[in-house]
C-alpha cells in the first residue's frame, strides 16, 4: 500500500471522484476555449488531415488560411481523427477534448494496477494531463497506447498489444517503442505475425478515404517533413524539451551529433534486460515499462512540453512499482518531478523563472532524467522478487 496518508481520504479515493476530476479537465478547457471563440490551433491542423486526405492534397504543406504550423503526424491519423472531424466545430471539439483524457483515465482503470496505485497515478499525473490537453495534444493517448501494449502482452493478447503500439507508430512514431516488450512475450511467433499483419492493415487504412498513390506518395512525404522537423527541433525552444535539449542548450554547443548522447543511452537502457533472471518478477517488468515511457521523452528532439505526459506516467508507475520501501530521496525526487515538471508551465510557477531558467534550459526534463537514471541503476542492481510493496 502507498505510504501516504493523503489517500486514507475515502473521497480522494473514490473512483467517482477521479472519474469525474479527469471528465471536468477537458470540459474546463472547452468552455475556456469557447469563450475565445476560436479553438485550439492544433485541434485545426488534426481535423484538416482529415480534409486533405479526403481531397489528396499534400499533409505536409502549409494552409496558413486554415491553420498555422504545419502537421507531422502520420497519414493514418485521417482515420482516427475522422469521427471527430466530420463533426460540427464545437462538437468535435469538445469531444475530442474529452477523448484524448478519458482514454489515458481507461488505460489505467483497466491497467491491473492495484486500486492504491490507480489512485495515486491518476491524481499524481492530472495536472500535466491537463497541460497537454490545454493544447489539444495528442500526446495522453500515446501514454495510454505504451501503457496498454505493455498490459495486452502481461495478459497473452499479443495481437492486441500490437496493435496498439503500431497505432502509435502509424500516427507519432513514438508507439514503436512498445516493442521493448516483445521479450516479455510468452507467444513471440504470434507477436510477430500481428506486428506485420497490422502494419499492412494500418499503412492501407487511409486508402479507404483517399487512394493508393496518394497514401504512398504522403508516407514518403511524411519522412521528409519529419527529417526537416528533427533539424529545426535543435534550436526550438518550443521542442526538444529532453535529455537531449539539457545536453545542447546547458553545453552551448550546435554542432555535434545527437547520437553522442543516445548511443549511450540505448546502451544502459539496453543493459538493463541483461538481468534476465528478474524477467519473472512482475515489478521488474512494470518498471520496463516506466523506463520505456522516459526514455521515449528524454531521447527525442520532437519532445514538447505537454509530451511529459508520457513521461510523468512513467514516473508514477516507476515510484509504485519497486517492491521495497521508497526513500526519503526518493519521495524528493517525485516532488521535484511534480513541480518541475507538471507545475512549470502553469500560473502558479514564478513566471520569471520559467521565462529565464526553465524554458531555454529544458529545465522541464531535468527530474525526468534524474529517475531515469535512478530506475537504470535499481533495474541493474535491485532484487525485485515480491516484498511488502509500498
Amino acid at each position: 500500500m502507498l505510504n501516504c496518508k493523503w489517500f486514507n481520504n475515502k473521497y480522494l479515493c473514490d473512483y467517482r471522484t477521479l472519474f469525474a476530476l479527469w471528465l471536468l479537465m477537458p470540459v474546463f478547457i472547452f468552455l475556456k476555449t469557447y469563450f475565445h471563440a476560436v479553438p485550439d490551433n492544433t485541434y485545426d491542423i488534426f481535423r484538416y488531415v482529415y480534409e486533405h486526405t479526403i481531397q489528396q492534397v499534400t499533409l505536409y504543406g502549409e494552409y496558413l488560411d486554415e491553420y498555422t504550423d504545419e502537421n507531422h503526424y502520420g497519414p493514418a491519423f485521417s482515420i482516427f481523427v475522422a469521427p471527430f472531424a466530420v463533426l460540427p466545430l464545437w462538437v468535435g471539439y469538445a469531444l475530442w477534448l474529452i477523448a484524448m483524457t478519458m482514454i489515458l483515465y481507461c488505460a489505467v482503470r483497466v491497467s491491473g494496477f492495484t486500486k492504491d496505485r490507480q489512485v495515486f497515478i491518476l491524481w499524481f499525473c492530472a495536472v500535466e494531463m491537463l497541460n497537454c490537453i490545454f493544447q489539444a495534444q495528442f500526446n495522453g493517448v500515446i501514454a495510454a497506447i505504451l501503457l496498454l501494449s505493455y498490459v495486452m502482452v502481461e495478459r497473452e493478447k499479443d495481437h492486441w498489444a500490437t496493435l496498439a503500439m503500431l497505432i502509435g507508430t502509424f500516427i507519432k512514431l513514438y508507439g514503436i517503442v512498445g516493442l521493448a516488450f516483445f521479450f516479455f512475450s510468452k507467444h513471440k511467433v504470434r507477436f510477430v505475425l500481428s506486428f506485420i499483419g497490422w502494419s499492412v492493415v494500418l499503412f492501407c487504412l487511409p486508402m479507404l478515404i483517399s487512394s493508393p498513390q496518394y497514401v504512398v506518395s504522403q508516407y514518403a512525404d511524411w519522412y521528409e517533413s519529419l527529417t526537416v522537423k528533427n533539424q529545426l527541433n535543435l534550436t526550438s525552444w518550443d521542442q526538444n524539451i529532453s535529455l537531449l535539449g539539457i545536453v545542447r542548450r546547458w553545453s552551448g554547443c550546435q554542432t555535434y551529433s545527437d547520437l553522442w548522447v543516445i548511443v549511450p543511452g540505448l546502451l544502459l537502457f539496453a543493459a538493463t534486460y541483461f538481468r534476465v533472471p528478474q524477467w519473472k518478477h512482475v515489478a521488474f517488468r512494470e518498471t520496463v515499462c516506466a523506463s520505456v515511457m522516459m526514455f521515449v521523452t528524454l531521447f527525442s528532439t520532437g519532445t514538447e512540453s505537454y509530451g511529459h505526459i508520457i513521461s510523468m506516467l512513467g514516473v508514477a508507475i516507476w515510484y509504485t512499482a519497486a517492491p521495497w520501501q521508497r526513500t526519503r530521496w526518493d519521495i524528493a525526487l517525485l516532488v521535484f518531478a511534480f513541480i518541475l515538471t507538471s507545475m512549470s508551465p502553469s500560473d502558479l510557477f514564478p513566471a520569471y523563472l520559467r521565462k529565464t531558467y526553465v524554458i531555454p534550459y529544458s529545465l522541464k526534463a531535468l527530474p525526468i532524467t534524474l529517475i531515469w537514471f535512478k530506475l537504470c541503476y535499481e533495474m541493474l542492481t535491485r532484487d525485485y522478487a515480491a516484498k511488502d510493496k509500498i
